[in-house]
């Protein structure tokens, strides 16, 4: 019986791979692929429960396929609880793997949270670039933790003209930690720590939400006209600041109307937003992200009023980074081969 080994990428080993890799044109290459069709994006896997400490505490397990010229199959599993952060933990972990197209096995285990973070990331700097204010020098991020610093790393890079940053977390800590980080590590950003969440939203043109709130709490009437809203996060917005946007974009319909966990799904279920079929009510949906990049749709940036992007998160971006943290790794030879038969 032939031999099977596997690649197993530690924390390091990711940072080190994924550095060699642009991650924006990555998941630009994939939402077009998914746009055009050339995609597998099953239900996701999702257990959720209750720890000892009374927290919410879920493992999510997200499988996706880019079917195009060069498939790519594989899977993360990124499991989260929000009593982590006090215990001196990051909130999400997990694992991802890549899969052989041709026999299925798995080729490929990698540590899944910072990868996980920069996809994120790598998708909000994506919407700004072809969504965004045409010109803008301060960012709100309204959360403090990794996610936080995954999206400061890519703005840094990616948008080298932000200046201000204004941070605002429900524990004092946490906003403190992240501005002394900022400091230390983009000292050409200025961290501003704001006392709530309104004048975090009130005090720049891109306000992104990194949290786990599961109650909306952020108004239409928070938003400043010109703005564009990152919606990461599950539920930090009204329903009045969907129906009220000037542009509303998503990465996928299907994802988001079939999960009545985040506020976006439920409206849809409700017809406060339609999902497109003629019967449908309420305020359309303007188009998909990639739909965007391919030019089938013209973008919408903010002007007299405010753009929000609200992506649910594909695996098939994380797929589509996995591979490429594969390919870096294994030019550069990182990683340790475990053989498993």
């Amino acid at each position: 019986m032939t031999s099977e080994e596997i690649l197993f990428l530690d924390r390091a080993d990711v940072v080190k791979a994924i550095a060699r890799v642009d991650t924006l044109a990555t998941i630009e290459h994939v939402l077009t692929e998914h746009a055009a069709g050339r995609t597998a994006l099953p239900e996701e896997g999702y257990l959720p429960w209750i720890n000892s400490a009374g927290a919410y505490s879920r493992s999510i397990a997200m499988q996706g396929g880019l079917t195009g010229e060069r498939p790519i199959y594989g899977m993360k599993l990124i499991n989260a609880s929000v009593s982590n952060p006090a215990k001196g933990m990051e909130r999400a972990g997990g694992l991802s793997f890549l899969f052989d197209p041709e026999t299925a096995r798995p080729v490929m285990i990698a540590e899944a949270a910072y990868l996980s973070a920069i996809r994120t990331g790598s998708y909000t700097m994506v919407s700004l670039r072809h969504l965004g204010p045409v010109e803008w020098d301060a960012v709100s991020l309204l959360g403090c933790g990794t996610q936080a610093r995954a999206h400061l790393d890519l703005i840094a890079r990616v948008f080298p003209q932000v200046r201000h940053v204004h941070v605002f977390d429900l524990d004092p800590a946490r906003t403190e930690a992240l501005a002394t980080w900022t400091t230390q590590n983009h000292p050409m950003m200025a961290p501003v720590v704001e006392p709530t969440a309104e004048t975090a939203v009130s005090a720049a043109p891109v306000v992104i939400t990194l949290t786990t709130s599961s109650e909306p709490y952020i108004p239409a009437t928070w938003i400043q006209p010109g703005s564009f809203l990152a919606h990461v996060s599950l539920d930090d917005f009204t329903a009045d600041v969907f129906t009220g946007a000037q542009a509303l974009y998503i990465d996928d319909l299907d994802l988001i109307r079939d999960n009545p966990r985040r506020i976006l799904g439920r409206l849809i279920q409700e017809g406060v937003v339609s999902d497109g079929h003629p019967s449908a009510t309420g305020r359309p949906i303007d188009a998909t992200l990639g739909h965007i990049l391919l030019g089938e749709r013209r973008p919408v940036r903010p002007s007299t009023g405010y753009v929000l992007s609200n992506p649910f998160g594909m695996s098939i971006l994380d797929v589509g980074l996995i591979d490429a943290v594969y390919q870096a790794a294994t030019r550069l030879g990182l990683g340790q081969r475990v053989t498993v038969l």
